[in-house]
């Protein structure tokens, strides 16, 4: 006999992706999906696979994450995102930890992350390790305004098989979301009292291409990895930009 386990998933306009993510999970004992207002069949399709689902006002990716946590009924929760994927293999690992009576509070899961339909090994995107599986009531999210991590209450381990994590189908999906994540990241600066400088605004942004392309292996992905590094340095540019901008309002304000 194992634990039961809840599938926490937060969404919004998900539709393209929403059926592989649930197809993926359909071994889970339940499903809960919070979503944040979408205006597709995101949430038609959850129901078609059982799945609890809720809408409530955006609270940010940390807060909406904890919603889903907060809702989800059973002693283990995987917190996954519409655009991953638990493989046979890693479910199997999952299950192993369910059955197990000496399991640890927490456990990592490396990303495979792919960008145009390849998994991306270099440029920083591997190994991308993240807390995703715990135990009910010792793990929560942080409160970040973007690239949100869980912290766990007690100890964590770490699973050998990976989540296939599909981002980024395409150039305009990066450049899309890459507005509202440079924003919150520009936010977040400006509230822990940061300043942008020329230098940051300058410098950041070529630091990133080359530490991706040369120190990362960037350069190993070819002509991906080649685009992947300068789509990274004009987020670094815009999130800096913006943070200038934020400071240069609070002067004149």
């Amino acid at each position: 006999m194992r634990s039961p386990i809840s599938i926490a998933i937060i969404t919004r306009n998900e539709e393209r992706n929403i059926r592989a993510c649930l197809e993926s999970v359909k071994w889970a004992d339940e499903v809960v999906v919070c979503d944040s207002g979408s205006v597709d069949r995101t949430l038609a399709i959850a129901a078609e696979y059982g799945a609890r689902t809720f809408q409530d006002e955006w609270r940010g990716f940390a807060g909406h994450k904890n919603l889903a946590v907060e809702r989800a009924c059973h002693p283990w929760i995987l917190v996954l995102d519409a655009d991953e994927r638990v493989t046979p293999a890693l479910q199997q690992q999952i299950e192993a930890v369910l059955a197990d009576p000496t399991a640890l509070d927490g456990y990592l899961i490396s990303r495979r992350n792919y960008f145009l339909g390849r998994w991306m090994r270099g440029c920083g995107w591997s190994p991308d390790e993240t807390i995703r599986l715990f135990r009910r009531g010792r793990g929560r999210f942080g409160e970040r305004a973007v690239h949100e991590t869980v912290a766990v209450d007690g100890r964590v381990g770490r699973l050998a098989e990976p989540l296939e994590h599909f981002t980024y189908d395409s150039i305009s999906a990066f450049l899309q979301r890459m507005d509202r994540y440079s924003t919150l990241a520009a936010e977040e600066l400006q509230r822990a009292g940061r300043s942008a400088h020329w230098w940051d605004v300058a410098g950041r942004p070529t630091w990133t291409l080359f530490r991706m392309w040369l120190l990362q292996g960037g350069w190993r992905e070819g002509w991906r990895g080649l685009v992947l590094c300068g789509l990274y340095g004009c987020y670094t540019f815009a999130k800096y930009a913006k943070l200038w901008e934020l400071n240069r309002a609070d002067r004149h304000a």
